[in-house]
């Protein structure tokens, strides 16, 4: 029997990207090329809303809107309640990105997009950057927010890695956005679903 030693050299760290993009699976339940993908990659990022980390909100408290613009891009708004540092704007993220560990799901979908926009706001103060999957492109960009704090995320996804024939669900109605550990009861907050595609009638429905 011939014994291996292992040192350093022989260990490959990837990237968080990196290891989203070979092992899909392990955020979104299914691997590349299932055709059940798109859907379950949506449900992933509302169900992420419902059930956020702990240092975000309490489970079932947040509010969000998932807006489906084409078969291969949504964005997800979420009423996050920001604590930004002392300078006035988040602790930076993924490679100095808006978006941060704490959105993990999130930021696992931006690593399968082509591009991916983030915005945040908080106590008058709106933030923007645009990203190649998850790495930012340009620095964050003052904007005019909103009232409140919040982040919203927009993905476009990349079709040289999810395939051309990657296409969001249009069942609204059947989507799971908590899954079957999910044992929190039913709180204050909520999912809106609005499928606004071109060429379609705006459709929505409400997942608590």
């Amino acid at each position: 029997m011939t014994e291996h030693s292992y040192d350093a050299a022989d260990i490959t760290v990837l990237d968080f990207d990196a290891v989203v993009r070979k092992r899909p699976g392990m955020y979104f339940g299914v691997g590349l090329g299932n055709p059940t993908l798109p859907t379950h990659l949506i449900c992933a990022v509302g169900r992420h809303v419902l059930h956020p980390a702990t240092s975000v909100a309490g489970e079932h408290t947040l509010h969000g809107l998932l807006e489906i613009t084409s078969d291969s891009s949504f964005t997800i708004s979420i009423d996050q309640a920001h604590t930004w540092e002392a300078s006035g704007a988040p602790v930076p993220g993924y490679f100095g990105s808006l978006l941060g560990p704490e959105w993990w799901l999130l930021a696992a979908a931006a690593a399968v997009s082509r591009q991916t926009s983030v915005e945040m706001w908080h106590a008058g103060r709106g933030l923007r950057q645009v990203h190649t999957g998850i790495r930012p492109l340009t620095a964050p960009q003052e904007f005019h927010p909103p009232q409140g704090s919040g982040t919203s995320v927009s993905f476009a996804f990349d079709p040289a890695y999810v395939g051309p024939y990657f296409v969001l669900p249009v069942d609204l109605e059947s989507l799971d956005l908590h899954g079957p550990d999910c044992s929190q009861p039913a709180g204050s907050g909520h999912v809106l679903i609005r499928d606004v595609r071109c060429g379609q009638a705006a459709r929505e429905v409400l997942h608590h």
